[in-house]
Order: structure tokens, then C-alpha cells, then sequence
């Protein structure tokens, strides 16, 4: 039987995603010694807070058809498994972020391209009906990381 998942199962996913994502960018932050990088990095974690907040408050403000899934599933196994998905692939939570400022914006890149191949996946599970735009604004959030840590990546580079 194929999965189906709904926003709400979404959203949660998502803000479990942001709350690893700023555990990551604060463990980061402890690794560099220059003062400007530790604010950037201290700053796309309160990012990723405001994020989880975000994904909580749209989850909250669903309608309650956009909660409801048509597959039977009295376990919760589908929310169990995105969990594990989110975990395993978005800013994995075993993983220690590198030592330097360098490696780690290269690897905040590849959790937010892995975090918008994710959501472009389960968006394409969930049926308009069920709030397949909530999962659009995902997608915008996660674009405008990946902007800011490219903008800084590209003045290393120079």
C-alpha cells in the first residue's frame, strides 16, 4: 500500500528538521574562532528557530481536512518514518559540524539542498486537497538559506 502524507504530517517533519538545523549551526558556532563567523552562524540558528515556529504556527492554523490522511494508519508509522527520514537525512543528528568555517558552510549547503529534495518528494504525495501549498512555503523558506550561505561561501572564495 502506498504511503500518503498529509501537511500536517509535513509540518512536523519540517519544524523537527529546523530544530536540527539550528542544533547544528549552534554546535558550529562553538567551532570557529572568528567573532563574525560565530554570529552568522548564530544567526541562520535563530533562522531555523523562527523557522520550527513558522512550521508550528501554519501546522496549528490547518484546516482540519488538511490533517486527515486516507491511508490507514493506526500505528502513526508514516509520521514515525518521515521523523527517521528527517533525522537520517536533513542535518543528520550524529553528525559533528567540521572544524572550520570553510567545511561547515559546505555542509549547512548540502543539509538545505537535502532538505528541499525532501520536501520536493513529499510534495509530491500530498494531494492539493490535503495543503500541498504549505508545503511550497517549506520550499521558499529553505531557497533563501541556501542563498545566504552561498552569498557567504562566494566571499571566502575571493
Amino acid at each position: 500500500m502506498a504511503s500518503e502524507f498529509n501537511a500536517d504530517d509535513i509540518l512536523e517533519i519540517a519544524a523537527k528538521i529546523e530544530k536540527n538545523g539550528a542544533k547544528f549551526y549552534r554546535q558550529a558556532s562553538e567551532k570557529v574562532k572568528k567573532e563574525e563567523n560565530k554570529h552568522f552562524l548564530l544567526d541562520l540558528a535563530d533562522m531555523e528557530d523562527e523557522h520550527e515556529a513558522t512550521f508550528l504556527k501554519m501546522q496549528k492554523e490547518l484546516k482540519e481536512k488538511e490533517k486527515i490522511s486516507s491511508t490507514f494508519d493506526p500505528y502513526d508509522e508514516n509520521i514515525l518514518y518521515l521523523k527517521a527520514l528527517a533525522d537520517a537525512r536533513v542535518f543528520f543528528k550524529k553528525e559533528e559540524p567540521a572544524d572550520n568555517f570553510y567545511d561547515i558552510l559546505v555542509s549547512a549547503v548540502q543539509a538545505e539542498k537535502d532538505s528541499i529534495v525532501f520536501y520536493l518528494g513529499m510534495k509530491g504525495i500530498v494531494p492539493e486537497e490535503l495543503g500541498k501549498s504549505s508545503v511550497d512555503d517549506i520550499i521558499k523558506e529553505e531557497m533563501k538559506h541556501i542563498r545566504l550561505l552561498a552569498g557567504k561561501l562566494a566571499g571566502l572564495k575571493k
